[in-house]
């Protein structure tokens, strides 16, 4: 029913004792508890079709329409200040009972941006834990793609119909999160991506994690709608710090101000939860000259952007053999050059 709001819903059925309930009702009745407008308009547009056509919809194999009576609807959402009075779910809805983490940032990320999502994604996946995110291009794509490898898997919450596909550029992406993870949406089905509906998708995302991880994030942006939802709803925000000279990393830094824990590891989440992370890779063995190499040029890169002409300084290595070096640490993992031709430490 357009216009009726969760709120609206929760005090029909909370004055009236069930959904079949309220629509006997006559609209003099529904008028003490809901708008006038929104009592007539329940008793006289008829939404069968539309009802017909969602059933229809749910009974195909991997789908399910989960009210909040249903034993699956996610427990932690059903405590929140306006949780959805339904969600339409597929995949696997098994998922909604793990515990889960919200991972959000910019859809413009920086390269960087985007390696340390998939990163985080990737290790909570690995621990069992399910990550959750919003569908949206660089940091959401990044980190459902990431969890998708590991057995936490993700689960997508989408600002439109289940059915509507949006961003296309994630078309093969949400076909694979249905695979092997889990999509859910409150709104109808045929739901288009208005931008009045993400705020709402948000307060989902934060809703049925235990905690809420923003990669980067500009100062307006809808990251820290979702972070300031989570902290409405008792969560831990965390907030990993980026280069004061970037844009997207003040809205990370202005969160940790705030009091978001500043993370840089997986684990520093983790811990703050008190959850276990499976075990880490270890570390690099440094016994042999290449190794040694390896470890002094990261160790002259820093943690920011650096060119090549500064590095032979810090290094005293003759460019031929550091660019060798370098090749050796991109092949590893361990070392991105960025499009400017700059290098990148990864970790």
């Amino acid at each position: 029913m357009p216009g009726l709001t969760g709120a609206a819903w929760r005090r029909l059925v909370s004055a009236f004792g069930t959904p079949a309930a309220v629509l006997v009702q006559s609209q003099l009745a529904l008028s003490q508890v809901v708008d006038s407008r929104l009592a007539a308009a329940i008793l006289g547009q008829s939404n069968s079709a539309a009802a017909e056509s969602a059933l229809d919809w749910a009974s195909k194999p991997r789908r399910a329409i989960l009210t909040m009576q249903d034993p699956r609807y996610p427990a932690l959402l059903r405590e929140t200040p306006d949780p959805p009075p339904l969600m339409y779910a597929a995949g696997r809805i098994e998922l909604l009972e793990r515990p889960a983490i919200a991972i959000v940032g910019s859809r413009n990320a920086t390269a960087q941006g985007m390696r340390n999502a998939e990163a985080f994604a990737r290790a909570l996946s690995t621990a069992g834990i399910c990550v959750a995110s919003g569908m949206a291009l660089g940091i959401d794509a990044a980190a459902h793609r990431a969890a998708l490898e590991a057995v936490g898997s993700t689960v997508a919450v989408l600002g439109n119909g289940i059915d509507v596909v949006y961003p296309r550029r994630n078309a093969d992406l949400l076909q694979q999160v249905f695979a092997a993870g889990l999509v859910v949406s409150e709104f109808p089905l045929g739901t288009p991506p208005l931008a009045t509906n993400f705020p709402r998708r948000n307060r989902i995302i934060s809703g049925v994690a235990r905690g809420c991880l923003v990669v980067e994030a500009a100062l307006a942006s809808g990251s820290l709608i979702t972070a300031r939802s989570a902290v409405d709803m008792g969560r831990d925000v965390f907030a990993i710090p980026g280069s004061i000279h970037s844009p997207l990393s003040r809205g990370c830094h202005h969160l940790i101000k705030q009091g978001a824990k500043l993370v840089e590891t997986a684990s520093d989440v983790l811990e703050e939860l008190g959850m276990q992370i499976g075990a880490q890779a270890p570390p690099v063995e440094s016994e042999d000259g290449v190794a040694a190499e390896k470890q002094a040029v990261l160790a002259a890169l820093g943690h920011d952007p650096c060119d090549i002409d500064t590095l032979v300084l810090r290094t005293r290595m003759p460019i031929e053999e550091l660019l060798s070096v370098l090749t050796q640490l991109e092949i590893d993992a361990s070392v991105s050059r960025n499009r400017d031709g700059s290098y990148q430490r990864l970790h």
